[in-house]
C-alpha cells in the first residue's frame, strides 16, 4: 500500500514538472508580447504628446493671447524661429538597409513625392533658422535649394533613433508603428526601436529605398502570432475587410501621405535564377514598360479586384510579410499614393 502511494506521488510530481516545463515558454511568449506592447504604446504616446504641443502652438500662433516680443516674434519661441526637436540640418539621417527578408535582394530606389507645401509654410521659421534647412550658403547667405522642415511630431523621436524613416498606420489591423531604415539590412530583423534584441524587430525599408523620389518602396515586417507588427496584415485576404479599410496612411519625417490599396496577393521569395515576377525587386520605373510589367503582374496576382487603377507616374507603397502557403511564402499589399 505504501509503495502504491509513493508511485502515485511520483507520477503526480512527474506530470507537474511536465506542466511547468510547458508553461515556461508560454509565459516567456506572454512576457515578450506584453513588453512589446508597452514599448509600442510608449512610442505612440510620445508622438501624441508632440502632436498636442503642435496643436497648442498653432492655436497660440493664431493670436489666442500670446504676447509678442519687441521684434514681432511669438513669445516663447527661439529668436530665430527654430522648430524645437529638429536636428541641426533637418535632414533624415541614418538611412540605410535593414532587412527582415534578407533573401529579397536587388531592390531598387524607393518612392516619394514632393514636399507638402502646407508643412513647409507652417514651419517656415524652421527653414529660416539653419543654413542647410533654408538652403543657404554660410558666408554670403546666398539661397540655394531648400530642405523641407521635419514634422514636429517626429522630431523628438528621430533624435532618439536617427534611423527613424516614417510611420505606418493601417486602420483595423493594429498596425501603427515607426518604420526604420539603416545601412544594415539585417539589423531591424532582430532589434527593436531602441536597439535591443527582439524577435519582433521593427517595420523597415531597405537602404536603397527612396522615400522621397522613388516609384515604389517595400515595407517589411514580421508576421507575429499575437498580431503584432504585420501579424494582422492578412486580414486583407477577405475582400469585405478591404472594402471597410481601403486606405493606408504613411508619413515620412516631412509629410503625411495617404495610399489606396491596388492589389492584395500571395507570392514568395524566388531563387535568383528563376525567371518570374519578383515584386520585391521593383523600386523604380524609368519607362512605361517597367511600370506596366509591375502593374500587370500585381493585378493578375491579386486575390480580388479592388477596382483601383494606376498609371505611369503613380507612386506606390508595398507591405510584405511572411506567409506559409509555400516555402519562403510572402503576403503582399500594394497601394498607390492619392494624397
Amino acid at each position: 500500500m505504501m509503495k502504491s502511494g509513493k508511485r502515485i506521488r511520483l507520477v503526480r510530481w512527474f506530470f507537474l514538472a511536465i506542466m511547468v516545463l510547458c508553461l515556461i515558454p508560454v509565459g516567456r511568449e506572454w512576457y515578450l508580447s506584453a513588453k512589446h506592447k508597452v514599448q509600442r504604446d510608449a512610442i505612440k504616446e510620445k508622438i501624441e504628446q508632440a502632436e498636442n504641443v503642435e496643436t497648442a502652438d498653432g492655436q497660440e500662433a493664431d493670436g489666442t493671447g500670446l504676447e509678442n516680443g519687441s521684434d514681432g516674434t511669438k513669445a516663447g519661441n527661439n529668436a530665430d524661429g527654430a522648430q524645437p526637436g529638429n536636428s541641426a540640418d533637418g535632414a533624415q539621417s541614418g538611412n540605410g538597409d535593414s532587412g527582415m527578408e534578407p533573401d529579397d535582394s536587388n531592390d531598387g530606389g524607393e518612392f516619394g513625392n514632393d514636399t507638402d507645401a502646407g508643412d513647409t509654410d507652417r514651419n517656415r521659421g524652421d527653414a529660416d533658422r539653419n543654413d542647410e534647412d533654408a538652403g543657404m550658403n554660410g558666408e554670403d547667405g546666398q539661397q540655394t535649394t531648400a530642405h523641407p522642415a521635419m514634422l514636429r511630431k517626429y522630431a523628438a523621436l528621430q533624435r532618439e533613433n536617427e534611423h527613424l524613416a516614417g510611420w505606418l498606420f493601417i486602420d483595423g489591423t493594429g498596425i501603427d508603428y515607426p518604420v526604420m531604415q539603416c545601412e544594415d539590412d539585417e539589423y531591424y530583423l532582430h532589434h527593436d526601436f531602441y536597439g535591443e534584441d527582439s524577435k519582433y524587430g521593427c517595420l523597415y525599408v531597405r537602404q536603397r529605398a527612396d522615400l522621397e523620389n522613388g516609384t515604389n518602396f517595400v515595407i517589411y515586417g514580421h508576421n507575429m502570432r499575437d498580431g503584432a507588427m504585420f501579424g494582422n496584415l492578412d486580414y486583407y485576404l477577405k475582400e469585405s475587410f478591404y472594402r471597410e479599410h481601403p486606405v493606408i496612411s504613411f508619413d515620412t519625417l516631412y509629410e503625411e501621405r495617404v495610399y489606396e490599396i491596388v492589389a492584395v496577393f500571395r507570392s514568395q521569395v524566388y531563387n535568383a535564377e528563376d525567371d518570374v515576377f519578383k515584386y520585391y525587386q521593383f523600386y523604380e520605373a524609368d519607362t512605361v514598360e517597367e511600370f506596366e510589367e509591375f502593374y500587370t503582374n500585381i493585378k493578375a496576382l491579386s486575390v480580388y479586384d479592388t477596382g483601383v487603377e494606376a498609371e505611369f507616374g503613380d507612386t506606390f507603397l508595398t507591405c510584405s510579410t511572411c506567409a506559409y502557403h509555400v516555402e519562403d511564402g510572402r503576403f503582399v499589399v500594394v497601394a498607390k499614393r492619392v494624397e
